[in-house]
């Protein structure tokens, strides 16, 4: 069982940044992370994929480079670096986990293994 949770998130103006992190913990922190990953839900939709990243540094970006995911391999975080950000954009992020796949890791909500509660971000004036 690994834990996971999330932290940086706030209310940020349009065109601000804002940082997520999320930090693994668990006996199998270290081996059922071979990939990380950012998803969101905003209110009233479904919950769409951000970005991931696995443990060789590879990442998958789905907001067409306005964010920027990155991970700590040695302490098990990963962050999500956002700029420019939109009134769109507001949601809850969550963190998710997915161990080594011996088919391959794709950065889908329904192949993650982990989730965390979910961290905030506003983006308002």
């Amino acid at each position: 069982q690994l834990q996971l949770v999330e932290s940086g998130g706030g209310l940020v103006q349009p065109g601000g940044s804002l940082r997520l992190s999320c930090t693994v913990s668990g006996p199998r922190a270290s081996l059922d992370t071979y990939m990380l990953g950012w998803f969101r839900q905003a209110p009233g939709k479904e919950r769409e994929g951000v970005a991931c990243i696995t443990r060789d540094g590879e990442s998958t970006d789905f907001q067409k480079g306005r964010f920027a995911i990155a991970r700590n391999n040695h302490e098990n975080t990963v962050f999500l670096e956002m700029n420019s950000l939109k009134p769109e954009d507001t949601a809850v992020y969550y963190c998710a986990s997915q161990a080594a796949r011996s088919d391959g890791n794709v950065c889908y909500e329904g192949a993650m293994d982990y989730w965390g509660k979910g961290t905030l971000v506003t983006v308002s004036s």
